[in-house]
């Protein structure tokens, strides 16, 4: 690939972890910010399974402005790992570990890509602190851009570090002993003798100045405040960045959308775990007579990984399910018919929901997502549907829940914050996305 310099003043390179789920915001910060200013060029790089699956997201208007950089893993070190498994979506949980190291062991051709691109800024995800190293050593000022929220980031802080002293200054965020195990568990990950808890903290604390949030102060004002205090950092939130729709069945192919049109307003809820999670047979079985004791109705989107060819729908739900079919997110939140999101939580979804002014039914699985839920309950746009002390789901929880939010009294008030919410953080939403590049303006000085 050549790499022109013509016409532009400022280019800026993008490293995003190899998840859907960190790309997206990346692109989406990059098409705001080249709204703000017209001399700014992104290169965005990922490895080209990414960059397949993202691509179709970027219409041809942005095309002067956003290119794609492809950055190769080696397969020969790692056979178990073809290039099709250079990407969290659909990677078998065995194979995470193999992921970061070879990641780990792409920076030299990071470092060439830095040397011939010669970006004005780096900017960098939260896995990775050879990147902002590999940067300094090419004299290219480094910015962090976190796609957690910043409650998540003191959470992790606080656990990783649980011997410090160092506690939770906020009682809305309160997880419970099973969710504690569970994330310190998770940030215990090792990979090339780091673990994931460290390289979260090193990357924090290799950003120049400043580390960008998908968060807004509408949702995070303490947090946000309290996380710069405690990284010593300013923590400049860029909006939720969430995607338009876009290349989607229109409304009239679609069978789902004919379906919610012909629904009462707020009658039906949408259930999904994201592209990434995927339930138990014990979960799913939960789940689903919970919805039937809500008596309500409902579209739910179930996956299963990519290695698995065997398992059907019809084999892991009880008798009265069907599958029906392709279903659009973002459609589907839109249409009024539909009153609540029983969601994972992950990060993007909650703030998909909040845009669309959708109340959120909260059943977080992994990683950031219980902080997610509590965040949730704490700001009143969702409800949470309580596991177990063991961390089983309960049925009757599911169905009081779902009942709480599209049924009794309590959902209209939820329903009314949500839209506040959206409101709210659309008002602020431009003048955030000034500050974003002000801040970065200011490295280059």
């Amino acid at each position: 690939m050549v790499y022109s310099q013509q016409h532009r003043s400022i280019s800026i390179l993008m490293l995003p972890w190899l998840a859907h789920g960190h790309i997206s915001p990346f692109l989406e910060l990059a098409k705001k910010l080249t709204h703000k200013r017209n001399n700014l060029h992104f290169y965005i790089c990922s490895t080209p399974v990414n960059l397949t699956s993202i691509k179709p997201k970027l219409s041809e208007k942005y095309s002067h402005c956003i290119e794609f950089v492809e950055l190769h893993l080696s397969h020969d070190e790692f056979p178990e790992l073809p290039p099709h498994y250079h990407t969290t979506n659909g990677l078998p949980p065995h194979l995470m570990s193999t992921l970061k190291k070879a990641f780990d062991m792409s920076s030299s051709n990071f470092s060439n890509i830095l040397q011939t691109l010669k970006p004005d800024l780096l900017i960098y995800d939260f896995l990775q602190p050879w990147a902002p190293s590999l940067a300094l050593s090419h004299n290219i000022p480094s910015v962090e851009f976190c796609t957690m929220n910043a409650a998540t980031i003191i959470s992790t802080f606080v656990i990783h570090f649980n011997n410090s002293g160092l506690k939770f200054p906020f009682p809305g965020i309160h997880l419970r002993d099973y969710e504690i195990r569970m994330f310190k568990n998770q940030m215990e990950f090792l990979s090339n003798g780091l673990k994931d808890g460290d390289r979260i903290q090193q990357c924090c604390s290799s950003s120049c100045n400043i580390i960008l949030a998908k968060t807004s102060r509408e949702i995070e004002a303490k947090y946000i405040d309290y996380l710069s205090d405690l990284v010593g950092k300013k923590i400049v939130p860029v909006g939720p960045l969430v995607q338009d729709p876009l290349g989607q069945k229109t409304d009239e192919e679609s069978p789902i959308i004919q379906w919610l049109n012909k629904r009462e307003k707020s009658s039906v809820v949408y259930v999904s775990f994201g592209s990434e999670y995927f339930l138990s047979k014990e979960d799913i079985e939960e789940i689903a007579h919970g919805l039937e004791l809500s008596k309500v109705s409902f579209i739910w989107v179930i996956r299963f990984p990519k290695e698995d060819k065997t398992t059907k729908v019809e084999e892991v739900l009880p008798k009265w399910f069907v599958e029906r079919g392709w279903a659009p997110q973002a459609k589907i939140l839109q249409n009024p018919s539909v009153g609540g999101f029983v969601s994972h939580c992950g990060w993007s979804s909650v703030l998909e929901s909040i845009k669309f002014g959708v109340p959120i039914i909260a059943m977080p699985m992994q990683l950031d997502q219980p902080v997610n839920a509590k965040l949730v309950e704490e700001v009143g746009v969702g409800v949470e549907a309580k596991r177990a002390e063991g961390g089983s789901l309960q049925r009757e929880v599911i169905a009081e829940a779902i009942g709480k939010v599209v049924v009794k009294k309590i959902g209209e008030g939820v329903r009314r914050k949500a839209l506040e919410v959206r409101d709210n953080m659309k008002k602020i939403e431009d003048e955030e996305m000034d500050d974003v590049v002000e801040q970065l303006m200011q490295l280059r000085t």
